[in-house]
């Protein structure tokens, strides 16, 4: 039995995106039905709400759009999308106002009442606003005010397993979801559709996100046959937390801001290492400073627990303890003083640049489907700043908001679903009940070691090409290992075989698109093609999949604002002194 459902509006997720976009759908149309959808429960899910650093934007004096945007594309190794990062870096500044002025949040101060940024890795400007380290926590929490108090759906516990397309292939229909509190079938028919599940490159063996983070939003779009680009390029970030495998804090992160403060590397040796690989050492991009630590893994420099050291104490415990408090907190419930001694790190997987490809208005290339956040591709190229994922995540999430409500106004009907693509979801969800039960988690180990040994922070052709092997091998076996029939309502070994299907779907795509990149770009590192190649004839990669049968091919890199070799500042922008690095901050 299939139970049905209609709005106008279907949101896919309760993070930065899911939120923004429904107070901006509901704002742009007030009469219009909106429907939120979230694995779990509203406000509760969701990477936003874990973003410790902050959230880039061009304010202080000094700082520009163009600024901002210089950081992006270069951080990018020239691979975003430049109308994309334009876009985001522009429309930053009127969200981070609207953040504070709208919606109700608080952001730490300079003295003189402005906003503070604080440093990141990778950029000429400290432009991360912030609150603390607790950033996320107060936009998530704000946002999530502003959602209950207008007239917006919820389902809460329900997982998307399917994107209906209608019976020519040519619209969205809707979205086939499992209610997980009752294990019934839903399908919830809409005019248009929001993916902002999320990424969560759970597949690895460190990874921050939450472990029911697993790339269903990519897994859909992927067996929907929409393109994917950036697929390669996972981003790890260099300071996860290493408490041993006893603990899930294994993985979750010690943010950027650690390391723009002052914060030292040390390997088992007990010495810095970092400026060995680069010239600004512990500040570095996240992909250089992870790979510094990997090579320092593989030499054996290594803390008890397999990874490195990360040393505050040398900038005074007290400020520490002030600036910090969330990370000391979390430090100190693992055993490890932040603040006075040494934290064992670990490069974690973090975040995903490759996603749906998308317009700047958010629209996917099915009519009626729109991407946000990180199941988008195209803004960041081979690598994210830190601090512009959750400004991407709400700019976006903005856009997709007005973009949605204009489009149902103009253009928007409901489609008949393809009810053949509905057996098949259907069928595909209710394989484990058929099979024999067996230990899924089993399964689900085995394929993070395979991405983290073979398809990780350094590659070459034989670890990619063995790692396709060992996924498909993961897959073979997944088949065999089914879960006991019975009841459905809250069946979580249900669901964990449904995570780990959409794992794999999504590891393979990984490895295939990073086997055909020959060269070296931000987070994807060939050691056999460690050459990033030329600027100027830069491809990005995508991937699709058509029945059943997955291709990569190159496109190349649309340099539609600034073209490698140039730039939009002059050398006295460049070198303007940062004019916030020195000033006290005022939390509040």
């Amino acid at each position: 039995m299939i139970e049905h459902l209609k709005t106008d509006i279907l949101i896919l997720g309760s993070g930065g995106a899911g939120l923004f976009a429904a107070l901006h759908a509901k704002k742009a149309a007030p009469e219009l039905d909106v429907t939120i959808a979230v694995k779990g429960l509203l406000g509760k899910c969701g990477c936003t709400r874990m973003v410790q650093g902050g959230y880039n934007v061009a304010l202080g004096k000094g700082d520009s759009v163009e600024r901002h945007f210089m950081d992006t594309i270069e951080g990018g190794k020239w691979l975003p999308n430049q109308d994309l990062a334009w876009k985001l870096c522009k429309t930053a500044v009127e969200r981070v106002r609207e953040l504070e002025n709208e919606v109700g949040c608080f952001f730490d101060r300079n003295p003189d009442g402005s906003i503070h940024g604080k440093a990141f890795a990778g950029q000429t400007f400290d432009r991360t606003v912030h609150k603390g380290d607790l950033t996320g926590i107060e936009i998530i929490n704000r946002l999530m005010e502003q959602v209950l108090s207008r007239d917006v759906n919820k389902l809460e516990d329900h997982r998307a397993i399917g994107l209906i397309p209608n019976a020519t292939g040519d619209a969205l229909a809707g979205v086939l979801m499992i209610d997980m509190r009752t294990g019934n079938f839903r399908f919830v028919q809409a005019k248009a559709v929001l993916m902002a599940t999320g990424g969560g490159p759970t597949m690895y063996r460190y990874h921050t996100p939450s472990g029911d983070k697993s790339m269903d939003g990519l897994a859909m779009a992927l067996r929907t046959g929409l393109p994917l680009r950036d697929m390669e390029m996972v981003q790890f970030h260099p300071t996860g937390l290493l408490a041993g495998a006893d603990t899930r804090m294994t993985g979750t992160v010690l943010e950027e801001g650690l390391r723009g403060a002052g914060g030292h590397l040390l390997g088992g040796d007990g010495e810095r290492f970092m400026f060995n690989y680069d010239e600004r050492g512990e500040r570095a991009t996240r992909d250089i400073v992870s790979r510094g630590i990997y090579a320092e893994m593989r030499k054996g420099n290594t803390t008890p627990n397999g990874g490195v050291y990360i040393k505050m104490s040398h900038l005074g415990p007290a400020d520490v303890r002030k600036r910090f408090n969330g990370m000391v907190r979390r430090c100190a419930d693992c055993g490890f003083d932040l603040a006075g001694g040494l934290v064992e790190v670990v490069p974690t997987a973090h975040y995903f640049m490759g996603g749906v490809v998308i317009d700047t208005e958010a629209r996917t290339a099915l009519p009626g489907l729109f991407a946000a956040g990180e199941d988008a591709g195209g803004v960041h190229g081979a690598n994210r700043l830190g601090g512009n994922g959750v400004a991407n995540s709400t700019v976006y999430g903005g856009i997709a908001g007005d973009e949605m409500a204009a489009f149902v106004k103009s253009e928007g009907r409901f489609h008949d679903p393809d009810k053949g693509v509905i057996g098949f979801e259907i069928e595909r969800a209710l394989k484990p009940f058929s099979i024999k039960p067996g230990d899924v988690n089993v399964l689900r180990e085995k394929l993070m070691d395979v991405m983290w040994e073979d398809v990780g922070v350094m590659r070459t052709e034989e670890t990619l090409t063995r790692g396709l092997r060992r996924i498909d091998e993961v897959e073979q076996e997944l088949m065999t290992v089914g879960v006991p029939a019975g009841n459905k309502a809250f069946n979580l070994t249900w669901h964990d075989w449904l995570n780990l299907q959409s794992l794999i779907e999504i590891s393979r795509v990984i490895a295939q698109a990073a086997l055909a990149r020959r060269n070296s770009r931000g987070a994807h590192y060939r050691e056999d093609f460690p050459d990033p190649g030329a600027m100027e004839t830069s491809t990005f990669t995508v991937a699709r999949q058509k029945d059943g049968v997955l291709t990569v091919k190159e496109e190349p890199v649309a340099f539609t604002i600034v073209k490698p070799g140039q730039s939009l500042l002059d050398d006295e922008t460049v070198k303007t002194p940062n004019a916030l690095s020195a000033v006290e901050v005022n939390p509040r």
